[in-house]
C-alpha cells in the first residue's frame, strides 16, 4: 500500500527554523514529482513547493520564496522541506504530497497525500 508519512513539525519561535521529512513506502516516488501543501485554520489548502522528478526543477509559493528549501533523496525515497526565517503565518498543517507531473501538483491534482504534520510558530 503506497503511503507518504510526515514528520518533523513542531513548535519554533518566529524567526526559527524546521526540517519537515516525508518518508515514502509502497511505491517508488523516483519517478514522481513530490510537494508540500498547508492548511491553516479556516483556510483552504494551499501548494507551498514542489520538485520535478525529472530534473529536480523547484517551485515555491510567493510566500514562502527565499525561506523554505524543498528537496529530494530518491535513493532513500524522501523528500524534505528546510522551513528558516518563520513566521505566525506559517502555522498550518503540512501535508506531503505526490503526483507524476509537477504541472498537476502545483495546481492541486495529487494521486497520493500523507497524513499531515502541525507546524505552530509563535510569534
Amino acid at each position: 500500500q503506497e503511503q507518504l508519512v510526515e514528520s518533523g513539525g513542531g513548535l519554533v519561535q518566529a524567526g526559527g527554523s524546521l526540517r519537515l521529512t516525508c518518508g515514502a513506502s509502497g511505491r517508488t516516488f523516483s519517478t514522481y514529482s513530490m510537494g508540500w501543501f498547508r492548511q491553516a485554520p479556516g483556510k483552504e489548502r494551499g501548494f507551498v513547493a514542489g520538485i520535478s522528478w525529472s530534473d529536480s526543477t523547484t517551485y515555491y509559493a510567493d510566500s514562502v520564496k527565499g525561506r523554505f528549501t524543498i528537496s529530494r533523496d530518491n535513493a532513500k525515497n524522501t523528500v524534505y522541506l528546510q522551513m528558516n526565517s518563520l513566521k505566525p503565518e506559517d502555522t498550518a498543517v503540512y501535508y506531503c504530497a505526490a503526483q507524476k507531473w509537477v504541472e498537476n501538483l502545483r495546481l492541486g491534482r495529487v494521486d497520493v497525500w500523507g497524513q499531515g504534520t502541525q507546524v505552530t510558530v509563535s510569534a
